[in-house]
């Protein structure tokens, strides 16, 4: 199998350039070709990964750059093929999304590029090639808001470029540092030097500042999160969808793969301070999200609010002063991967049907609906199905990551987690309030011609909806794939 996640990584990219070649401006159906062939890959990755070893797998390593110690070492392990999988089924996922006005062979091309970034950053085991891919991601979604957004464009396109470039850069100085005391940047060379402590005195604090502020503005993380609602609510559907459903789980993975085997000491000293990061993350985003009126805007700052769950149970783990048990550990870990596959899906669809009502009245406001469920009562059903996953509806793949994150993380951090359950209550107000708005009541005037759901966006929600339920009901094929993983971080953090 050597060779077959660089294929994963190539084939978008030759995507692209096969869109930029398409005679017709309409390059959708190249785009989705070539989305299907990594999706096909990535498959093959699945069928031929071994669920009992917690090591690296397919590792494909070559010399690169000796003089700096970069190499070209790709490998996956199970949180490496979960995000791989994520990104095959996110991506043609957005593509079939609503149609961007003025998007030609350009913008497919660069959604391919992005797509491409992306599987590099979720298998390099490099920090070189990590970075050159966790920055090529960069430039593609910069575009993609700045070219294709809506309007206040341009502010939020420039705002979340500069949050990420300057996290980047705090990032990489960081990891200059560390190279310098080290002299490698092998992630599990490193990893072994963090045991003992990577760094010591300043030189580490500062390290470990410039790494935390990089991952947590890709998160984001309280109080780095502001430049997230604009982008995504400026941005076309389809790129809002991959933007929360695979672009904010870079973060999430930086935070397991860089920063907790790497300072293991720093983060257990200033744990209360992290783990009451997360918190204003899971409560103040619902109560933001509350006083929204944009739909897009208010899914948004939910996003937070689900991806604080999972910081949560990180810092609870490694951070908590308090020693948890080998199983409340796992529980705790089993629970944010499968929040990170979960929250992408559910996220995700919930852009979808966000562009679905602005398709048909042109506008998104809550308020500029009402009574939808007599005209397109499936429309509706369907959302609701995707709100109730989001909110953590028992039967729904939305409860599986939370419940476990709340059961490993109660026993660990169990003041924490008590406060986070605020944030489940209000994320509970913030839906029902949209549910009501939007499905309930008088049947508003404006509304009155929509058409129900039609059979091209049946047959992109029906599947997605299903594998919710399938996750919800046997969530086992999800759990196999990173059990072992889990156990292995779950023995090194204890």
């Amino acid at each position: 199998m050597v060779g077959l996640i660089t294929a994963i990584i190539f084939i978008p990219l030759v995507g692209a350039l096969a869109v930029c070649a398409w005679p017709q401006r309409n390059g959708r159906p190249i785009a989705l070709m070539f989305n299907a062939i990594s999706a096909v890959c990535a498959l093959v990755l699945w069928r031929n990964f071994d669920p009992t070893s917690s090591g690296l797998q397919f590792v494909e390593r070559h010399a690169w750059i000796p003089a700096i110690g970069a190499e070209y070492l790709l490998g996956v392990d199970g949180l490496s093929l979960l995000l791989v999988l994520l990104t095959s089924t996110i991506v043609p996922f957005a593509l079939l999304a609503q149609p961007v006005p003025g998007a030609g062979r350009a913008f497919y091309a660069t959604m391919l590029i992005m797509q491409s970034a992306l599987y590099g950053t979720f298998t390099a085991q490099n920090f070189i090639l990590w970075f050159l891919f966790y920055e090529m991601s960069l430039l593609p979604a910069f575009l993609l808001i700045k070219i294709w957004g809506g309007e206040n464009r341009d502010r939020a396109a420039t705002k979340f470029f500069l949050y990420t470039f300057l996290g980047s850069v705090a990032m990489l100085l960081s990891f200059l540092g560390i190279y310098f005391a080290k002299g490698t940047f092998d992630f599990a060379a490193l990893a072994a030097f963090g045991k003992n402590g990577l760094l010591t005195g300043k030189l580490a604090w500062l390290a470990f500042a410039g790494i935390f502020v990089g991952l947590a503005v890709k998160v984001p993380l309280f109080p780095f999160h502001t430049w997230l609602p604009d982008a995504y609510q400026t941005a076309p559907t389809g790129v809002s969808m991959v933007l929360t459903g695979v672009l904010s789980k870079m973060g999430v993975y930086g935070f397991v793969r860089l920063l907790l085997p790497l300072f293991p000491n720093e983060i257990k000293i200033i744990g209360p301070w992290l783990l009451g990061l997360a918190i204003c993350s899971i409560v103040f985003a619902p109560l933001a999200a509350w006083a929204q009126r944009d739909l897009k805007r208010m899914i948004a700052y939910l996003s937070i609010n689900h991806l604080g769950y999972c910081m949560l149970a990180l810092f609870a783990v490694a951070a908590s002063p308090v020693v948890g048990a080998t199983i409340d550990m796992q529980a705790a870990l089993s629970g944010v991967f499968m929040q990170i596959f979960n929250h992408g899906i559910t996220a995700a669809t919930l852009f979808y049907f966000a562009g679905l009502l602005e398709r048909r009245r042109g506008l998104r406001g809550i308020d500029d609906f009402g009574g939808l469920m007599q005209r397109t009562p499936l429309l509706c059903g369907w959302m609701s199905v995707a709100m109730f996953s989001s909110l953590g509806l028992p039967g729904l793949n939305g409860f599986i990551g939370e419940f476990l994150i709340f059961k490993g993380s109660f026993a660990i951090a169990a003041a924490f987690t008590a406060i986070a359950v605020i944030g489940l209550l209000v994320t509970a107000i913030v839906f029902v309030r949209a549910m009501q708005s939007l499905f309930s009541g008088p049947l508003a005037e404006s509304c009155s011609g929509f058409p129900d759901l039609l059979r091209s966006e049946k047959l992109v929600i029906v599947p997605v909806t299903l594998l919710m339920f399938a996750i919800g009901i046997a969530p086992q094929f999800i759990f196999n794939i990173f059990n072992a993983t889990v156990v292995q971080m779950a023995r090194l953090f204890g």
